[in-house]
């Protein structure tokens, strides 16, 4: 799989999105983030993955977000921050990732962030700005 089928966007009243171990993929359509009723999104090992849509600003609807192991992603969009309603936030096993933005602080209702594995996490003073952890 090298790409996915920007007919994904369609599916509107999709709540749970499982995208796992496509070596080829290399980013994820924008059409993603016109999933207005998903709740629950995992992203798993994508080695070749360099950037997430900064659309997902959208999902106001999430509750779980977990992407994980990425080796070629070396920061998080802005925008996670707008995702208002989630509460578990999982981004461990990024080998590249340096920082964590500042706007994740306006995630009031985040009661879970796993951020382990992250051995190049090097600005994490910005976690102080959590309101809710």
């Amino acid at each position: 799989l090298t790409s996915l089928s920007n007919k994904l966007g369609n599916l509107t009243s999709l709540i749970v999105l499982d995208i796992f171990y496509s070596l080829s993929l290399t980013s994820l359509l924008n059409e993603l983030c016109n999933l207005i009723s998903l709740i629950i999104l995992y992203i798993f090992h994508y080695s070749n993955l360099i950037s997430l849509p900064n659309k997902l600003k959208n999902l106001i609807s999430f509750i779980l977000l977990n992407i994980f192991h990425y080796s070629s992603l070396i920061s998080l969009p802005n925008e996670l921050g707008n995702l208002i309603s989630l509460t578990i936030l999982d981004i461990s096993h990024y080998s590249s990732l340096i920082s964590l933005p500042n706007e994740l602080g306006n995630l009031t209702y985040l009661t879970i962030l796993n951020i382990s594995s992250c051995h190049n996490l090097i600005l994490f003073l910005n976690i102080i700005f959590f309101k809710s952890l």
